[in-house]
């Protein structure tokens, strides 16, 4: 994957996320990281009160979502329309969850923007990312977001290195993306839209659109 195809509007169909504004700002889908936090909190204080409950500081529920009475939510977060949060989810702050979206038992999200329609629905650790509209992981599979010698990620692109300048970095997804079950998702990840990425996969690099991961240096191009 190159550069070029890392960048947000080659990753997203921004239409289908709230986070919109704070995208349409930046060029790579990893700056807005640091900012997720602060969007939510001005975002969600323009919420209309007729549609979004706010039954915390922080924290902005739509009237439409299901939220299971055992769910942990830290703020500040924003859950959109008909999303589903269900039996154990925990959700640690800095989190945008879009309409439709099913964040599951047991799993874990931080500081992350997922578009309408993600499924993260068994099992599942998702931290510093961005999940692109219908986007799925299988269960059990998780964002690795910490290199193991503590230095700052590099994304990896053909055409040379990105510095991000951040420790902490999942995976950026695109739209569409499936995630095999048991998947490990490595920091500095980026996957291009409509991408299959087998089970048991551990992903170390930049993945193309339209693409079928098999394992480590065993990619197919998907046929029409």
């Amino acid at each position: 994957m190159k550069k070029s195809d890392m960048k947000i509007c080659e990753l997203y169909s921004l239409e289908h996320t709230m986070a919109k504004p704070l995208l349409e700002e930046y060029e790579y889908p990893w700056e807005v990281l640091p900012r997720i936090g602060e969007f939510i909190r001005k975002l969600g204080e323009s919420l209309p009160k007729t549609e979004y409950d706010n039954p915390m500081e922080g924290i902005w529920i739509h009237k439409t979502a299901k939220v299971a009475p055992t769910a942990g939510i830290i703020a500040p977060v924003i859950i959109g329309p008909a999303a589903e949060i269900r039996h154990c989810a925990f959700i640690r702050g800095k989190a945008i969850i879009g309409a439709g979206a099913v964040v599951g038992n047991s799993t874990e999200l931080k500081n992350v923007i997922l578009f309408d329609n993600v499924q993260v629905p068994h099992y599942n650790y998702v931290g510093d990312s961005v999940l692109g509209y219908k986007a799925h992981m299988g269960a059990g599979s998780i964002t690795s977001n910490v290199k193991s010698d503590k230095k700052l990620v590099k994304v990896h692109g053909e055409d040379g290195d990105i510095e991000t300048g951040m420790k902490k970095f999942g995976a950026m997804i695109g739209d569409e993306v499936e995630v095999g079950c048991g998947s490990v998702l490595n920091p500095g990840t980026v996957i291009g839209k409509n991408t299959n990425i087998y089970p048991l996969s551990s992903v170390r690099r930049c993945v193309d659109a339209y693409s079928i991961y098999k394992n480590q240096g065993e990619i197919a191009v998907k046929e029409e």
